[in-house]
């Protein structure tokens, strides 16, 4: 049968529901349970119970509340001391506690929704050259796309460096190859003077005094004329 109850609240059941309460917390049991028992006993539900309790009574009964606590705590030290003889079983269920729960404010329960995680699965994927470069080419593309105005400027600059270089390279070999001729003509250059100077040493000795005069041929050669 479905509790609908509306009617006020007496004196009496005022004084049930603190009762059950104070009882609840000196056997170290919860207020829910508590809550639930007064309202099989009063045909209200838990959760009236619990607002009456927090709005109404507990206020009236904050020093038989501490007593309670103190009692469960004794009654608790005492089920500790001849608990520590018995071996400990790490399978046996965990029991709920009361003693530092704060008096708590009664709300409707939410339901709750479960989200179970999927397994991510696990990559075994190797890297490859070929992959890399396939990331580079869409990186690439990607800033084409994103950039047009800039990728065509820095292209036409390119062009003109490339046009630059190339008209440095070519005036490079052509001073390099008229470098290697004015070499050449200043190498003939040392070997006719040489000549000339050898010539004119060897006909210091004459009688009548002349210089001899010399002329080029067209091979470079010095050729002493007649007197």
């Amino acid at each position: 049968m479905v509790k609908v109850r509306q009617d006020a609240w007496s004196h009496e059941d005022d004084l049930l529901l603190a009762e059950t309460v104070l009882r609840h917390i000196r056997e170290g049991s919860t207020q829910l349970k508590a809550f639930d028992e007064v309202g099989d006993h009063l045909n209200r539900t838990s959760a009236a119970c619990g607002f009456r309790w927090n709005a109404e009574v507990r206020q009236k009964y904050i020093q038989a509340i501490d007593i309670a606590k103190r009692q469960r705590k004794e009654k608790k030290r005492a089920l500790a001391g001849q608990q520590t003889t018995k071996p400990s079983n790490p399978l046996s269920p965990m029991i709920f506690s009361q003693e530092d729960e704060e008096e708590i404010t009664w709300q409707e329960p939410a339901s709750e929704t479960i989200v179970m995680e999927q397994p991510t699965p696990a990559k075994n994927e190797s890297v490859t050259f070929a992959h890399i470069m396939e990331q580079l080419k869409e990186l690439q593309s990607q800033y084409q796309s994103a950039n047009p105005k800039k990728v065509n400027e820095l292209e036409k600059e390119n062009q003109s460096l490339q046009t630059e270089k190339s008209q440095l390279e070519q005036q490079v070999r052509a001073l390099e190859q008229r470098l290697h001729a004015v070499q050449e003509d200043y190498q003939v250059l040392i070997q006719v003077m040489d000549r000339a100077r050898k010539m004119v040493a060897f006909n210091d000795g004459d009688s009548d005094g002349t210089k001899p005069t010399f002329r080029m041929e067209k091979n470079g050669n010095l050729e002493q004329l007649a007197r």
